[in-house]
């Protein structure tokens, strides 16, 4: 679905198909690219394993952390790979359990074992070897929002319809527009989370570790 027909179908179902239109097709737009990225976090629908923007991170002597890709948000695997083409796994771990476990680590000279994921950046735990390299897999947002007609969400194709659930949910939650119907925004919510799931918890990280339980809650973004 392109985003010229999204914006036609949203009208249709809100009813919102003659001029002067109750919501602009610019804060439709908003609301359909929301809901995409939404939709990604929630159902974990874009795993990146390939592109080398989000999945090779050259490692330095004498650096720990890093920058991640702006659009990576959970880490799913992390392995290291050095100039010899030898790869090994390392762990994804928490400050809190290292300080815990591994009360050493800031000064652990072994080979990088083990790495901690912040908001925007990841810290190697261990020993940078010359020539080593960072790999990762991981779940990740799309990579630019619909801005034109012809524009389609980067997810498949069998979830696009779902996305209007959101926009509509986003639409009639406005407390302020003629459009204001809470009754009907609760029941698009639940028609959106009951496809892609409850948004996780805000330290999405912890799905991917093993030393903390992964929690669900839902929230309006």
């Amino acid at each position: 679905m392109t985003l010229k027909e999204f914006i036609v179908r949203f009208r249709s179902e809100a009813k919102d198909d003659r001029k002067p239109y109750l919501w602009s097709d610019e804060l439709i737009r908003s609301f359909l690219n929301e809901a995409e990225q939404r939709a990604c976090i929630c159902g974990r629908l874009l795993l990146e394993e390939e592109d080398p923007a989000v999945c090779s991170i050259s490692l330095s002597v004498g650096s720990q952390t890093y920058a991640l890709h702006e659009k990576l948000y959970e880490i799913a695997s992390l392995n290291i790979a050095n100039l010899a083409g030898e790869v090994r796994p390392i762990s994804l771990r928490s400050r809190e359990w290292l300080n815990a476990n591994d009360p050493q680590w800031r000064e652990n000279t072994d080979l990088a074992y083990a790495a901690i994921q912040g908001e925007t950046t990841i810290r190697i735990v261990g020993e940078i070897v010359a020539g080593d390299e960072l790999r990762l897999e991981g779940y990740r947002l799309p990579m630019g929002d619909m801005k034109n007609d012809g524009d389609r969400p980067e997810i498949h194709e069998a979830n696009h319809v779902n996305l209007l659930d959101w926009a509509l949910h986003k639409a009639f939650s406005m407390p302020d527009s003629d459009g204001f119907d809470p009754g009907r925004s609760a029941a698009h919510e639940d028609k959106f989370t009951r496809r892609f799931g409850p948004l996780p918890d805000s330290d999405m990280r912890r799905s991917t570790r093993a030393d903390e339980v992964q929690r669900n809650e839902s929230y309006i973004l």
